[in-house]
């Protein structure tokens, strides 16, 4: 920093927030994901991760919150404002870096077809199903079936279009429910471990 001649490149506070969560965010999340740690912060972020439902950038941003919002009081509200903004986008970069790629997506599937989507999914895209054993809530005719089978599994996020495909592949009018996973434990699920 003393010997290289960096320039200026904005003098936006609000960018200079967002941006600088951001690239603190990347060297945490990368450090992290290597087996490194910056501080003793993420250290403690890595326990606490371990034993709760927080992530590594849910207890950074947390831990920073508090930290800021005491500060504000002895320094000046406006600077722990930018200061807080700053760790809220370093968390998510945190998070997105250590578990992005490999986010979890909870997909429920409702079809008259859950035998052959289930087979799919099992066999094709090598995933496990939960089948739940359902009844209708509403019947609109005298000849439609009251019990149902809905599917349930877990996708990474970048496996859910291909299933989404092979779901329109063999039933137009499915319900699919997608909705993000906080945290998986057993199954057919690998995560990757945290050092």
């Amino acid at each position: 920093m003393h010997i290289v001649n960096i320039p200026v490149v904005t003098s936006d506070k609000l960018l200079i927030a967002v941006f600088g969560g951001f690239f603190l965010g990347a060297g945490i999340g990368l450090s992290v994901r290597g087996g490194a740690v910056i501080d003793g912060t993420e250290v403690l972020a890595i326990n606490v991760s371990r034993k709760s439902s927080l992530t590594v950038g849910d207890f950074i941003a947390l831990l920073n919150l508090v930290l800021f919002s005491l500060s504000a009081f002895l320094v000046n509200i406006g600077t722990a404002m930018y200061s807080m903004l700053t760790y809220i986008s370093a968390s998510k970069t945190v998070d997105f870096i250590i578990n992005g790629i490999e986010e979890y997506i909870g997909v429920t599937i409702v079809s008259p077809n859950s035998e052959e989507i289930r087979r799919v999914i099992t066999e094709e895209l090598g995933r496990g199903v939960t089948v739940y054993n359902t009844e209708r809530g509403y019947i609109n005719s005298d000849n439609d079936e009251i019990e149902r089978k809905v599917l349930f599994c877990v996708v990474t996020r970048l496996e859910v279009s291909s299933l989404i495909t092979e779901i329109e592949k063999i039933d137009k009018k499915a319900f699919v429910i997608q909705h993000p996973i906080k945290d998986t434990r057993g199954g057919m699920i690998k995560k990757r471990p945290l050092h």
